[in-house]
């Protein structure tokens, strides 16, 4: 954007920036806007176009086994054998239609449930605030920042009121930054340019606007993202379906050379012997395993979305899965966040309009944090506030704990302004030397001190939170800071209550049976946490506050925090230590938060859980947003999460055993027999109906004892099911090849059109076999896998009856008796499937 100067914009004076930027401090006019969004394009990191349809249809063919047949195919046309190769090819684009046509409508169904919840900023439009979706912010534009709000490109500051920035996203640095108007040296660093806003970073306390002018990939996050090609990190879910797929891939990639350089030896025909052994690996190989998991996962979240939870990280649904620890703050979750005041009180518990008349004017003024004490206080009543006027404010942070607003009575002639303090009990008591008594100040001895105390833990006690209100006359003068909240005036109490949602109790037993430990971590007093988790019935295993952590070594924390489950007042910081501390032990965290408090453990966690109505920088940092803050919400999300991994273990669990079992004996046998066992393209036709009812998987019923207790990807069982299941299938089918070749007496023909049959079916019944731990008839599938598995059977037996299917894929009727045996055969292996899942599921826990 910078081009037309040698001097970077943050050292360039405001009005060259204006001119330049066609821009004022009143924002751009909505034609212009969209004029710039022509020219500099949106606000995306990268083009933020998902893949074409072309392009993902281009997606189905990146499998390496794929690519050699359709290869080995050409060089078949090449050589006059382009009957068969045209055949595999129909059936390799075949297969690459259905699982294009299944992934692209659930990658059109997530983009709209993610549109649900994309951020906005608030820019001048016209010379008017209007809320507008982040990616349209374009330079020239006039963004209204406050606390909470995610910052959506870079550029300077044109007004400020106690602006702070957390910016360590970028810089790494601890604590929030002052942003003030200026202009700074051209050589300075990021962290020297303090007139600077910067994408990704947030506003922790404040208002400003400030000036847009780099979006997009001319950022400096977008820089550095661009350099660090940032992803976000790999899940336990996403490394284990990797390492498996890789393991099967290099496994087929070998069986493709061991049968193609054997056949060649035994004088076979060199093109379909390379035929006949890829189109073996594909049969076996997991190449629908990356289909399968986008539509499962995707199919996932459109249920979840059903439910109230918008996923917005879809690798993020096995995780909410794993998950067997949940943290999340008291407030809206185990209450019914709904705060109201329950009244002011003076020093002496006496009802006081005159304190209700500070804390009002309090909230009235105060420009940063909006949250629900301030909405309570304004909703409580309504006093005359005309004769007043704010003249400064010492916003609220996490560290004191109290905000500050200086008034001015402008019905008095002498201007007085008074400084209304109001923050957490303890840090108002801190700042006070005095305290009111019936129109007296008093010195605050430890004799009152001890009565404010005890007055404050019996409301605590009762459920009340509890906040204090201090005051003090100062001289009028442009700034304040926090050194001058001292030597105030203890006014009074503000008491306010938020009753525990009804259904509270019954929510956190399906939790534990569901194998979710619930903590509660809150910046609340250990009174109040305390009232209100007895109050909803969850058992107290321990509390900690936030003093008593900070003498604590990390190791003494990482055993406390398993056995500890109320964590009070604690700050941001420490909320995400616990975080870390739970997940050092081994546990998959889950937290969920709505402040920018939260940001940090929500970062920290496994599954970061939000709600619509959070402060945009806690969404943007959540792997989940709750169109209700509801634990229940969330407990269906957790049981959707645990479905959605398990289908897509099915299909793992098909592919290892029937699949895996089927392949390997025909590979076995064709180094035996004379002739192929199958064709080529028999094998890809197999392959290829036996898709559809994979295809169904997504949309499959799961059993209540799958998603009793929460599940991770475990390799080690994988693999002893390979074996198990895979042996006996290769049992069974050399019981086929016994029975066609020593029984029925088959000819080629008809060994490939029975052989077909047999494992076409026990690939289908296999499915409905592993689906389940139960026994096969107590286990109801979903709708789209029975009928999908009913047509393919019903399908494999007419295939062979069928005139064309003799002179295309080279099948043969077979007789009553052949059909009878293959079908025994099949029952048998399924009987004894079940038999050994039954065994199987008692000797390995999974």
């Amino acid at each position: 954007m910078d081009t037309a100067s040698q001097n970077p914009y943050w050292s360039q004076p405001t009005e060259d920036l204006l001119a330049r930027l066609q821009s004022s401090a009143e924002g751009l006019s909505s034609a212009l806007a969209q004029q710039h969004l022509e020219t500099f394009g949106y606000n995306l990191l990268r083009d933020g176009k998902k893949a074409s349809p072309f392009r993902l249809f281009l997606n189905q063919f990146k499998s390496p086994l794929v690519l050699i047949l359709v290869f080995a195919a050409a060089i078949s046309i090449l050589t006059g054998e382009w009957i068969d190769a045209t055949i595999v090819i129909l059936i390799v684009v075949a297969s690459a239609v259905l699982g294009f046509i299944q992934e692209y409508s659930a990658s059109n169904a997530v983009e709209k449930l993610r549109n649900q919840i994309k951020l906005k900023s608030v820019v001048l439009r016209d010379g008017k605030p209007a809320s507008i979706p982040v990616e349209e912010v374009v330079p020239g534009d006039v963004v209204l920042l406050s606390a909470g709000s995610l910052i959506p490109a870079d550029g300077i500051v044109l007004e400020a009121d106690d602006f702070f920035v957390n910016q360590a996203v970028l810089t790494g640095e601890t604590f929030p930054v002052e942003k003030r108007l200026g202009s700074v040296a051209s050589q300075a660093s990021l962290p020297e340019r303090t007139n600077c806003v910067f994408m990704g970073t947030n506003v922790r306390s404040g208002t400003a606007r400030v000036l847009i002018v780099e979006t997009g990939a001319r950022t400096a996050y977008g820089q550095i993202a661009e350099r660090l090609a940032l992803r976000p990190p790999e899940t336990d879910f996403e490394r284990g379906i990797r390492q498996f797929g890789n393991l099967l891939t290099q496994v087929m990639l070998l069986l493709v050379l061991v049968v193609f350089a054997i056949n060649v030896i035994l004088h076979r025909p060199a093109l379909e012997s390379l035929l006949f052994a890829v189109a073996l690996a594909v049969g076996v190989a997991p190449e629908l395993l990356p289909a399968i998991i986008s539509i499962t996962l995707s199919k996932g979240a459109q249920s979840m979305a059903k439910r109230g939870v918008i996923v917005r990280q879809l690798a993020a649904i096995e995780n909410l899965g794993s998950m067997d620890v949940l943290c999340t703050d008291k407030t809206g979750t185990l209450t019914a966040g709904v705060v109201s005041l329950d009244g002011a009180y003076d020093a002496q518990g006496s009802p006081s309009e005159q304190v209700f008349l500070n804390a009002y004017l309090n909230a009235r003024f105060q420009t940063g944090l909006t949250n629900p004490l301030d909405e309570a206080i304004l909703a409580h009543a309504q006093p005359e506030i005309q004769r007043f006027v704010k003249t400064e404010e010492i916003p609220y942070d996490f560290v004191r704990k109290r905000l500050s607003v200086a008034v001015q009575d402008i019905s008095q002639g002498e201007r007085s302004t008074l400084l209304i303090t109001k923050g957490a009990f303890d840090n108002i008591l801190s700042v006070c030397t005095q305290v009111q008594d019936q129109g007296e100040r008093l010195p605050l001895d430890g004799i009152r001190q001890q009565e404010l105390r005890e007055r404050f833990a019996q409301w605590s006690d009762q459920g009340f939170r509890v906040l204090g209100i201090a005051f003090k006359e100062v001289p009028p003068r442009p700034e304040y800071t926090e050194a001058d909240e001292s030597s105030m005036t203890f006014s009074g109490f503000l008491l306010f209550f938020d009753p525990p949602k009804p259904d509270v109790q019954k929510t956190i037993i399906d939790l534990k049976a569901l194998g979710v430990d619930l903590k509660i971590i809150t910046g609340d007093n250990r009174r109040v946490a305390l009232h209100v988790v007895r109050t909803t019935g969850l058992e107290v295993g321990g509390i900690l506050t936030g003093a008593e952590m900070n003498q604590l070594r990390d190791e003494a924390l990482w055993q406390l925090a398993e056995r500890v489950n109320i964590f009070a007042e604690v700050d941001p910081n420490q909320k995400e230590r616990i975080i870390s501390a739970l997940r050092k032990t081994g546990h998959v965290v889950g937290y969920m938060g709505d402040g920018i408090n939260d940001a940090p453990a929500l970062h920290a966690a496994d599954v970061g859980i939000s709600v619509d109505t959070a402060v945009d920088v806690a969404k943007e940092t959540a792997d989940f947003v709750l169109l209700e803050q509801s634990l229940d919400v969330l407990r269906q999300g957790i049981e959707q999460g645990r479905q959605t991994f398990i289908n897509t273990l099915k299909y793992v669990f098909t592919t290892t055993s029937a699949n895996f079992g089927n392949m390997f004996s025909m590979a076995g046998l064709s180094l035996f027999l004379p002739f192929l066992p199958l064709l080529p393209k028999q094998i890809l036709l197999n392959n290829f109906l036996s898709d559809f009812p994979a295809m169904t998987i997504a949309s499959d019923n799961v059993d209540p004892e799958w998603v009793s207790r929460p599940k991770r990807w475990d390799v080690t069982f994988i693999r002893n099911f390979m074996i198990v299941f895979g042996l006996i299938s290769s049992v069974f089918d050399y019981l086929t090849f016994g029975t066609l070749l020593l029984i029925v007496r088959a000819t080629e023909e008809q060994f490939r059109t029975g052989w077909f049959i047999e494992s076409l079916f026990t690939e289908l019944f296999i499915l409905l076999v592993v689906r389940t731990r139960r026994p096969l008839f107590r286990s109801k599938p979903g709708r789209y896998l029975w009928i999908s598995t009913l047509l393919v059977g019903v399908g494999t037996l007419v295939i062979p009856y069928l005139p064309i299917a003799g002179s295309i894929f080279g099948f043969v009727p077979l007789s009553p008796l052949t059909l009878s045996l293959l079908i025994a055969i099949t029952l048998l292996y399924v009987l004894a499937n079940e038999v050994a899942k039954r065994i199987f599921f008692r000797k390995f826990q999974f």
